[in-house]
């Protein structure tokens, strides 16, 4: 029987943090490809430290003419993203970094198999839904994320000028009955701009934004605050700590509530599965619970590169289940092709959706008109009960 009594704690970090800000590149480049053919190949890598981005990977358009040209803007999407993000101090600024781009041909052994329709890459991918928030996801990474995202969008506002890009948080949640009750511990570490705040100081300003984003009662007189407990943090983004591509991906998920397949997301065109197959578990897993069929479910999908069909589909309701886990695995195959031409027809994929997603998770963010989070539906509630 799983325990109902514990604490769970899950960290978050903010788009100006170095690792973030290598996602947020990756993907508007990604972007910036899908935009000129929705066919384009794309595996980007970002590298950030002191006043230097360098970009790497495979890329592909339909002609090397094409690409040739395309490539020539690059670098002004690079500066674009630092400066949407905040950055202009001595240590790494939009206008003056240095940007290098290494960015080459996707190979042809690898395009190969995926112009037959076949994966990408081989890999297991994990999708997971349950009940403790209406995002359907675990509490302590979706109130993680949602205090770091009021925080940089007052930030961006110009209400708290105080405050630098890079941040991150972390909260201790308790839980009664399995069910999340309170925070018995909230740390935060933030940028600011100011020499002289003290950690006091800090807390002063961000309080507020976090007491209006926990649930009421959530945080109690027993809770832990430790708000820059280090002290100052004025250096902060690349010219404090170097940054890669995909290296938060348990903050990209679940905020370690769930298994991890073990691969990124930014940077990656949607035939890659490592990237459309993550999300695919993620919206069968939310409509399985949206459905009412389990309160809590893990939904795993494995791949080989140049096959299309799934290796396997394997369900785990964690005990929590209406319907029997080897049905639920029958249901959401024939609710949903599970191939990777069918994963990216079903959910829209090839729509430059994702410089989005780079920060505060892929999951738990809202469906938009224009195909933003589409795995974030639960649209297949009524196909998921009708094969059940």
């Amino acid at each position: 029987m799983s325990r109902q009594n514990y604490l769970f704690t899950s960290e978050s970090v903010s788009e100006g943090h170095p690792d973030k800000i290598c996602d947020r590149i990756s993907d508007a480049i990604l972007d910036a490809f899908l935009t000129e053919e929705e066919m384009a190949r794309v595996a980007c890598e970002t590298f950030a430290t002191t006043n230097r981005v360098v970009i790497g990977g495979e890329v592909g358009l339909s002609t090397m003419e094409k690409l040739g040209t395309f490539m020539e803007g690059v670098e002004d999407i690079v500066r674009d993203c630092v400066k949407d993000i905040g950055y202009e101090q001595e240590g790494f600024h939009w206008k003056y970094m240095s940007v290098e781009n290494h960015l080459h041909p996707q190979s042809a052994h690898i395009a190969q198999g995926v112009d037959n329709d076949g994966a990408g890459d081989q890999g297991i991918m994990f999708g997971y839904a349950c009940s403790e928030t209406p995002e359907l996801m675990p509490a302590p990474i979706q109130y993680s994320h949602a205090i770091l995202r009021n925080l940089a969008e007052a930030r961006h506002a110009g209400d708290v000028p105080q405050l630098g890009p890079d941040a991150k948080s972390q909260l201790s949640v308790k839980y009664e009955g399995g069910k999340p009750v309170g925070v018995t511990s909230i740390v935060l570490s933030t940028q600011h701009l100011d020499e002289n705040m003290s950690s006091a100081d800090v807390q002063a300003v961000v309080e507020p934004y976090i007491r209006k984003t926990l649930p009421d009662g959530w945080i109690s007189a027993d809770t832990e605050w430790h708000v820059n407990p280090t002290g100052k943090f004025v250096i902060g983004g690349p010219d404090g700590d170097a940054g890669l591509t995909g290296r938060k991906i348990i903050v990209d998920t679940y905020g370690g509530a769930a298994p991890h397949g073990g691969g990124a997301f930014s940077g990656k065109d949607p035939t890659k599965v490592d990237r459309s197959a993550a999300y695919a578990a993620r919206y069968l897993a939310k409509n399985v619970v949206a459905a009412g069929m389990a309160k809590r479910c893990t939904i795993q999908l494995s791949y080989a590169i140049g096959v299309a069909k799934p290796l396997s589909i394997y369900c785990d309701t964690h005990g929590t289940g209406e319907v029997h886990e080897s049905e639920i695995e029958k249901a959401v195959a024939q609710a949903m092709d599970l191939t990777p031409r069918g994963i990216i027809e079903h959910l829209g994929l090839r729509r430059p959706v994702y410089a989005r997603t780079a920060s505060y998770g892929h999951f738990g963010r809202e469906a938009t008109a224009d195909g933003g989070f589409s795995w974030e539906a639960t649209d297949l509630v009524d196909a998921l009960k009708k094969a059940v």
